[in-house]
């Protein structure tokens, strides 16, 4: 079985506007640019304000149980459905959560097994 990862990484502004405009200048040149994936945050502090321990608990949660519905997710994690329900939006805003459904029915997934933390010095 192959291991999934998603890379987190932290990059300032700069730098990943950076590699946006070197990006756009390659394709005007009719260069092959290669595709990159991952979450960037600008700063460890950002990253440490989103993977909470509480967020970091809910992907555990998600992974190893696959809960059918945000309900179902915060009574397995014994948290209110609210704040469950506002942690998975950000997450899934940030890119670490996709969510499969529409209405109470939504079922919040993840398609990655690690993390890898990339943190350039």
């Amino acid at each position: 079985m192959r291991v999934k990862k998603v890379k987190i990484g932290i990059r300032s502004v700069e730098e990943t506007l950076g590699d946006a405009k070197a990006a756009m200048k390659s394709i005007e040149q009719g260069k092959k640019v290669q595709k990159t994936t991952g979450v960037y945050f600008t700063s460890l502090e950002a990253f440490r304000k989103a993977l909470t321990p509480k967020r970091l608990e809910l992907l555990h949660v998600i992974k190893d149980k696959a809960p059918g519905s945000l309900r179902e997710l915060a009574e397995l994690s014994k948290r209110d459905v609210k704040n469950v329900s506002d942690d998975v939006k950000y997450l899934e805003q940030v890119g670490l959560i996709e969510r499969r459904g529409a209405g109470r029915a939504t079922k919040p997934t993840i398609d990655y097994d690690t993390i890898a933390l990339e943190i350039a010095i």
